[in-house]
């Protein structure tokens, strides 16, 4: 260490408070974290790119300090989901020091990755309170049956109104409407489902009617409309 001439020059002076950090919630323990290895817990973080055309969702499992699980999901942007891809394949085996300071190809996922630190360092996890936190694999339970993404996509105008494209259960095939043209509905096609069932190996055409379904008041409807071409 290289102290100045007017630190040398002074007497010392003994430091007597010891003011530990702030216990955070890890796994169902509460740590004094000072060291990287000290933090544990599976959380998310959301980021942006500067024009914020596009969002990542990141989520890690992280045990000991150490990336055991990612899950990378992305919106808005073609050229990302090729980005969540390579950093799909960088985060596992680094520590979550080395992945915020890796650049992980896309503006949203390194703010993501950033945010997500944030929200560790300071015990705001999901497994903040679950004995020995949740074991690897836990990111898969956010995607559901099929593996997919949860995406909503809706659109609208003020000149012919909202048109539901794609919810949780799947992608939306028609809108049901009333005698007011209210929306009292939808049908829709879980893809997951769908090639599960012909990967058992169903056919197009059934796989399709046993994937499909319907919420609200559909058999109310006075007239059901193709929302991507209606």
């Amino acid at each position: 260490m290289i102290y100045t001439k007017e630190v040398e020059n002074m007497c010392p002076v003994a430091k007597g408070a010891k003011h530990e950090p702030a216990p955070i919630p890890e796994e169902g323990k509460w740590v004094h974290s000072k060291k990287i290895e000290d933090i544990s817990g599976f959380t998310h973080g959301v980021g942006w790119c500067a024009p914020q055309q596009g969002a990542c969702k990141l989520s890690l499992n992280v045990k000991n300090g150490v990336i055991e699980e990612a899950l990378v999901e992305t919106i808005g942007c073609s050229g990302m989901t090729h980005s969540a891809a390579m950093a799909a394949e960088v985060l596992q085996g680094k520590t979550i020091l080395e992945a915020l300071n890796t650049d992980l190809v896309c503006d949203a996922i390194n703010t993501a990755m950033r945010e997500l630190f944030l929200q560790i360092v300071y015990g705001r996890t999901q497994s903040a309170f679950s004995d020995d936190g949740l074991a690897v694999g836990a990111g898969l339970e956010d995607l559901g049956k099929g593996l997919r993404s949860q995406v909503g996509t809706m659109y609208g105008t003020l000149a012919k109104g909202p048109r539901y494209l794609e919810m949780t259960d799947g992608y939306v095939t028609g809108i049901a409407l009333d005698e007011d043209d209210e929306i009292i509905g939808y049908k829709f096609i879980n893809f997951g489902k769908m090639m599960d069932f012909i990967k058992a190996g169903d056919d197009a055409a059934t796989a399709y009617e046993k994937a499909s379904g319907q919420y609200g008041r559909v058999q109310d409807a006075v007239r059901v409309i193709d929302p991507r071409k209606e």
